[in-house]
């Protein structure tokens, strides 16, 4: 019952709450889709906090998309044992990669009492949630060997099937307790994004792309050298 709950109900949940969420966020409070960034309270720690949690992150998120989408081409990728290696080496070095920067961004925060004033509860939660997320990441790797390819066989398949409105939650039923907090927190953070600094996410300034190019004119005269 817990398992149908779980991973079968409780997935759906955190979508709709992400959605609506996010549907409120646009509509309502739509200025403040930005990370409101803490950089001129402190701007050394964040920078190497913040910048290899990006780079690793999205990396470690694109792997694991990937996955789910083209799992042939994955499966054709893993099934040579050297890029097998090197796909389980790079991925535990960016999982501790993240662990290391989330780490130092929790830290910041913590030990810096300007920083804590500005922190809200909600800001503890995901950066608690990220932490837990990326944390269970790496003990997986270093625990549950070739999660490479397991994932393939398993979390992949369950995530297609939420997709397909029949989720087969036999395929995670069996997983070990540590895969399933890292399953769990996922959709978690996917429920309280909306509501909080993680929605910078979505606010990319795609509109740049196609929009006119503008003139910067200088009012001021420009001192004489």
């Amino acid at each position: 019952m817990s398992d149908l709950f779980l991973f079968a109900i409780l997935p759906y949940v955190c979508l709709a709450v992400a959605v609506v969420g996010l549907a409120w966020r646009v509509v309502a409070r739509r200025g403040t889709m930005g990370t409101r960034s803490s950089q001129f309270l402190e701007g050394k720690v964040l920078f190497w906090g913040s910048v290899p949690w990006h780079y690793a992150i999205l990396s470690l998120l694109a792997a694991h998309l990937l996955a789910v989408l083209f799992p042939g081409s994955w499966a054709v990728l893993l099934g040579d044992p050297l890029r097998l290696a090197l796909a389980e080496m790079t991925g535990l070095a960016l999982g501790v990669w993240a662990v290391v920067a989330c780490a130092l961004l929790v830290a910041r925060r913590v030990f810096n009492a300007r920083l804590r004033l500005v922190t809200t509860p909600l800001d503890w939660l995901v950066l608690a949630l990220l932490l837990v997320q990326v944390g269970t990441g790496v003990a997986i790797a270093l625990t549950l060997r070739w999660g490479s390819v397991w994932y393939l066989h398993t979390a992949a398949p369950w995530l297609r099937s939420l997709a397909m409105l029949d989720p087969r939650i036999e395929l995670v039923a069996l997983l070990p307790s540590i895969a399933k907090v890292h399953a769990l927190a996922a959709f978690l953070l996917l429920a309280v994004a909306p509501f909080s600094r993680l929605v910078h996410a979505l606010a990319v300034p795609v509109g740049y792309l196609w929009r006119a190019p503008q003139v910067v004119v200088w009012n001021s005269r420009r001192k004489a050298a």
